[in-house]
């Protein structure tokens, strides 16, 4: 079977096949553009992950905030949780910090947050600051606003 018609018609196999041939190092029956392709879509899931982690975590922040007087011992558990969660992230993957790092990513996930924000508090969107109000410490520091 061909190395692409193989990818297509059962993926599982593909994969058990292309390591085997990684272990050989037999370089010829390499499916080396779908393995390119696997492998950039791997480290977009790691990203998404940590972005879905984030975002949780800065609507959680943001409830807290701005609606203290709802705070729960479950919005607690959820910050802490997502913490957790993106310090593990943090620890498997440490490049992945430059995306924490980056504004505009971060401003990204930020904008979702709000947004998610402002269907479960009712609150206006003009409640919530246009860009992220915490830094990155503040954000991960499992002290703050918990």
């Amino acid at each position: 079977m061909r190395k692409a018609a193989l990818y297509n018609e059962d993926f599982l196999e593909w994969t058990q096949q292309q390591a085997e041939y990684l272990r050989a190092g037999y370089w010829p029956g390499l499916d080396v553009e779908n393995l390119v392709e696997e492998l950039e879509a791997l480290g977009r899931s790691e990203q998404r992950e940590l972005g879905s982690y984030l975002q949780i975590l800065l609507m959680h922040l943001l409830k807290c905030q701005y609606q203290p007087e709802r705070k729960t011992k479950s919005w607690e558990d959820t910050l802490s949780n997502c913490r957790d969660k993106i310090q593990d992230c943090l620890e498997d993957t440490p490049s992945l910090r430059r995306f924490l790092e980056d504004p505009e990513w971060l401003g990204k996930y930020y904008r979702r947050a709000c947004r998610e924000a402002v269907k479960e508090t009712n609150k206006p969107a003009e409640t919530f600051p246009a860009k992220c109000p915490y830094t990155l410490e503040q954000i991960l520091d499992p002290n703050f606003l918990a």
